[in-house]
């Protein structure tokens, strides 16, 4: 062997010197001390990201994103991010605020949405906090088609059951301009005030209106509806105790519903038809409670949509396939 290679040995030791993961201290120091533009400190918490194993599914679904929302959050800047910003140099007072969420992010495992107050639904920006899960549904696919091909009109009524950050409520208000009322319905008056923020952020106190309920419970009876999207809590109960860490830092009361995760789905099946117009839908995600949901009720014909940007889950009945089970599911209560 030449001596300037060198042995197995070294490159193990090298590996093994690459592979440990930096202290908060040592992230805190290179972000501060020695990275200067936006692609010096992305790329370095990229490796950091890695070296941590932290998990990925609050908004973005690689480092590198997860990385870039950080430090575009910090910059106030709205993504995407293009060549000129990567290479802008970052302020010192900026790499510190970095280093703080980058160590908060690792170490807490918290997910960045908490940390930036900021995610992104339906390509609108909305203020979440620990109050709300973070918004992530692939309803967000069938928003930005106008729900096409499920209803063919704008609705007059939208109710959004389980609310949350209100992000579904007015994406759909923001799509159809306004021209909907649209009830953003939760029992958590703590989410509530998340969504609150939210409405009155994009100016939708006249079109978008945030109700305390247990589901139906609140809501006047006769009231109807032309659509009512659901985002019921559907974490079965042995995906919520093997959850990544991260899914901690949300809510557990919007996350599971029972050992099958379909506690609230059930009330909800049993309840819309009578709150639906004769022409109405019903769409509802369950994830990965679909399997469990067919299971409970074989006869059903669930039509489950095919979503061309991920995700899966959402089921549509018409008020008349409602109707027609009614028996079915308020038997299951």
């Amino acid at each position: 062997m030449n001596a300037m290679e060198p042995s197995g040995d070294s490159f193990t030791a090298l590996y093994e010197l690459l592979d440990t993961p930096p202290s908060a201290q040592e992230i805190e120091n290179a972000l501060i001390q020695e990275l200067r533009t936006v692609q010096d400190a992305v790329r370095y918490l990229v490796s950091c990201f890695a070296a941590h194993e932290i998990y990925c599914g609050h908004g973005t679904d690689n480092y590198w994103d997860e990385a870039l929302e950080i430090v575009q959050a910090v910059m106030h800047l709205q993504p995407p991010c293009d060549d000129s910003t990567l290479n802008s140099r970052l302020t010192e007072k900026e790499r510190k605020i970095i280093a703080a969420i980058a160590n908060k992010r690792i170490f807490l495992r918290v997910p960045t949405p908490y940390l930036t107050h900021r995610a992104f639904f339906c390509g609108h920006q909305f203020y979440v906090d620990k109050r709300v899960i973070v918004p992530r549904s692939p309803i967000a696919e069938l928003i930005e088609n106008g729900f096409d091909p499920f209803i063919d009109r704008t609705p007059d009524r939208v109710l959004d059951m389980c609310t949350g950050s209100g992000c579904i409520a007015i994406a759909i208000a923001l799509h159809f301009d306004g021209d909907c009322e649209v009830d953003a319905v939760d029992i958590s008056e703590e989410a509530l005030e998340v969504a609150e923020i939210n409405i009155r952020g994009y100016g939708l106190e006249n079109c978008v209106f945030p109700i305390k309920s247990d589901l139906f419970s609140a809501l006047p009876k006769g009231d109807k509806y032309d659509l009512i999207v659901a985002n019921p809590p559907y974490v079965d109960a042995y995906d919520l105790s093997t959850m990544p860490k991260e899914f901690e830092a949300e809510p557990e009361l919007a996350l599971g519903s029972g050992e099958d995760g379909l506690d609230c789905a059930r009330k909800i099946l049993a309840q819309a038809v009578d709150y639906l117009s004769d022409d109405g839908v019903l769409i509802m995600e369950v994830g990965n409670s679909a399997e469990n949901l067919n299971d409970a009720f074989p006869h059903v014909p669930f039509h489950f949509i095919d979503l061309k940007k991920g995700g899966g889950g959402v089921f549509l009945l018409t008020a008349e396939q409602l109707k027609a089970y009614s028996d079915v599911f308020k038997s299951a209560l």
